[in-house]
């Protein structure tokens, strides 16, 4: 499986031509506000040294990694909530993500004109932040509407819910997203059939210059101290110095334009890790001759559902997993040698899978 993020922001703050790092799928990147009308969709391998450890010591036919789905979806500005410019279409494609990387200007250029009048990031994110909060009250007031109406027969489930609604509500009215309120499984269940726009899990990307890779500048510490009570992560990176990067085929030479500015690795390796992991998602591993490849899950799967991954009747029909730990492999060097040490687990219906680990399922149907 994979998932669906959605790259936001106001006009202008680097998303498309972030976007067209990512992926093959190319959005336009121009100096005005709209540009990317329809979401632009991209899909994106997820980087995994273990992918290519394994591969290494398999050498198989094909090696296929796992992958995410990126939105592009259109800049938003004052008045989203309300339907301005692009609102509507603009919260509705956030509705449709599971997970939101949220792109921040954190540089200025006179050159790239700046729907707000200046570089402001903090600013900025509390405009979006602001458009969602109100969107999300107008469904959770509707909510609040349907629930009232349903405690009139003495309905003590009822009564609860218009209780965490009403939390929810007082909550966001003080200027705050529904991520950051502490709630049950069971509270959060009272409004999950919303999809709450605030609830969803968000990586904040600061868009610097390239002179002020790879630990960010003055406009980042803002963001950090402003998200510091946030339950999100952060990153700094360069959509500019990225791009640049695309040019180079040689190894050697995209390495030496990373070194020099203190980086080891692409940015955009490091923001999709990033965004993978906002989900809580595992990646397990299926090895032979003909195929290497990478699959994915949620934490906490069990090993039929886990290979229902791969195809519905491997879940029908489970028997049992054989599973092999990556360290395993690359300490013995083949599954033959795991299996001699005695290292080659055999696990059953009640086995959760975890991250790294090397599967072969039987099943009969």
């Amino acid at each position: 499986m994979g998932f669906k993020c959605g790259i936001v922001g106001l006009p202008n703050v680097g998303k498309s031509t972030l976007f067209n790092c990512l992926s093959s799928a190319k959005a336009e990147a121009a100096n005005y506000p709209f540009c990317t009308i329809e979401p632009n969709v991209g899909m994106v391998s997820v980087p995994d040294l273990r992918l290519d450890k394994i591969t290494e010591l398999v050498k198989p036919k094909v090696t296929i990694p796992t992958v995410m789905q990126i939105v592009d979806i259109a800049g938003l500005v004052k008045g989203a909530s309300r339907g301005e410019g692009l609102g509507n279409q603009f919260l509705g494609n956030i509705r449709e993500c599971d997970a939101i990387i949220h792109v921040l200007r954190c540089f200025e250029n006179e050159n790239i004109i700046h729907v707000e009048g200046g570089v402001d990031p903090v600013r900025d994110k509390d405009i979006i932040d602001t458009e969602l909060q109100f969107k999300d009250l107008e469904s959770l007031e509707k909510k609040l509407d349907r629930t009232r109406k349903m405690t009139k027969g003495g309905n003590k489930e009822a009564a609860k819910a218009v209780a965490v609604v009403e939390r929810y509500i007082a909550h966001i009215e003080q200027g705050l997203n529904a991520r950051t309120l502490d709630v049950t499984e069971e509270e959060a269940e009272v409004v999950a059939e919303l999809g709450l726009l605030t609830a969803k899990r968000v990586l904040y990307v600061c868009n610097v210059d390239e002179d002020s890779l790879p630990d960010g500048n003055e406009f980042v510490e803002k963001v950090k101290a402003a998200v510091a009570n946030e339950n999100a992560n952060l990153m700094v990176i360069s959509a500019g110095f990225e791009e640049q990067l695309g040019d180079f085929d040689d190894p050697a030479d995209t390495l030496e334009f990373l070194n020099s500015v203190g980086l080891t690795e692409p940015g955009l390796n490091v923001l999709i890790r990033e965004a993978y992991s906002l989900l809580d998602l595992y990646t397990y591993f299926t090895a032979g001759e003909k195929e290497v490849r990478a699959w994915t899950i949620p934490a906490g799967t069990k090993a039929p559902q886990a290979a229902g991954v791969i195809h519905s009747d491997f879940e029908r029909g489970f028997i049992r997993a054989e599973v092999m730990k990556y360290k395993d492999l690359v300490q013995y060097g083949s599954e033959n040698a795991v299996k001699e040490v005695g290292k080659l687990g055999v696990e059953g219906k009640e086995y959760v899978v975890e991250d790294g680990d090397i599967m072969h399922f039987r099943f009969n149907v």
